[in-house]
């Protein structure tokens, strides 16, 4: 029997101290929250999204708010590869022990694969993430994860350039997310991160046009969870790889509920965005939820 308040789960081949984690583009770097909180509370890291160059991103306006969640088209700003193995991850290294995921975004293969190749050499990396919701540009623009023979071509590749555990991040705006993760699986993924945010719009009713600049943006916050919970529940339940299940958590009862449905660890988004103590608060809520609903080991609480 594990010790009362231990929060430890398996992910794949690593222990984590918890299962939360912040997800990609909701926590910059790690190093930007240092000073509010303890970061070594945390389960795991998702960095903000890395391009082999430094990137821009999208024109504002970027963010778009809505009931229950909001809408964001960054447009993937980042300082690039480059700037995240030799700076960034050394630098959170030096204040954080826990599982560092780095979150990897291309507009090609040959552009997953150069970041990938260099990812490998950073020691302080331990998970590669590879968001394949970016549009392919010599395919015509559709995004690599709405095609799973795209899909299963990025992962094949990009595991040929390393050896650390390699996870898909699946987008919600495909008909079938169990063939996109089988296509991810049979390709040789040590896991997968479901779900990325969905397409969504507002218009500003008073000037007439989209909030946004570039008409739509991912939608994300507590509107998703059902759907994001459907999605990691039926993966989970098809595949044998380890599943990060994301979407719409905004609670430890969510945290359990995405366990339950099959997830081996579990990313916080938007709500950091609307609290940026989000993660720590729902670390800090866990042990109370465990012991209410009797629960005394986060690992195998898989539903059938």
């Amino acid at each position: 029997m594990k010790p009362a308040n231990d929060l430890s789960v398996r992910l794949g081949t690593l222990s984590l101290k918890n299962p939360v984690i912040p997800a990609s583009g909701t926590f910059g770097f790690g190093l930007e929250m240092q000073d509010e909180y303890d970061l070594n509370l945390l389960g795991g890291i998702s960095l903000k999204g890395s391009t082999l160059e430094p990137r821009f991103g999208n024109p504002t306006p970027r963010i778009a708010e809505c009931r229950e969640g909001l809408i964001n088209s960054v447009g993937l700003q980042n300082p690039g590869i480059d700037a995240l193995v030799g700076e960034k991850v050394p630098a959170l290294r030096k204040v954080y022990d826990g599982c560092i995921i780095a979150n990897i975004s291309g507009f090609s293969v040959d552009e997953y694969v150069a970041c990938c190749a260099k990812a490998d050499g950073c020691e302080g990396i331990d998970i590669l993430e590879i968001n394949i919701s970016c549009p392919n540009v010599h395919g015509g623009g559709m995004a690599f994860g709405t095609d799973p023979r795209l899909a299963a071509t990025i992962t094949r590749e990009v595991k040929k350039v390393t050896s650390k555990p390699v996870y898909i991040k699946l987008s919600p705006n495909v008909t079938d997310i169990v063939a996109m993760a089988r296509a991810c699986e049979e390709a040789g993924a040590d896991g997968l991160t479901l779900i990325n945010t969905l397409l969504g719009m507002r218009i500003d009713i008073a000037r007439r046009r989209p909030v946004v600049a570039n008409k739509v943006g991912g939608f994300s916050g507590p509107a998703i969870f059902p759907l994001a919970l459907r999605m990691v529940y039926q993966v989970a339940h098809a595949c044998s790889v380890p599943v990060m299940g994301c979407g719409g958590v905004a609670s430890a009862e969510d945290v359990i509920e995405m366990l339950m449905a099959g997830a081996s660890a579990v990313q916080v988004g938007a709500e950091n965005l609307r609290n940026p103590y989000a993660c720590r608060d729902i670390i800090e809520a866990l042990p109370a939820v465990m012991e209410r609903l009797h629960i005394e080991d986060l690992n195998h609480l898989k539903i059938e």
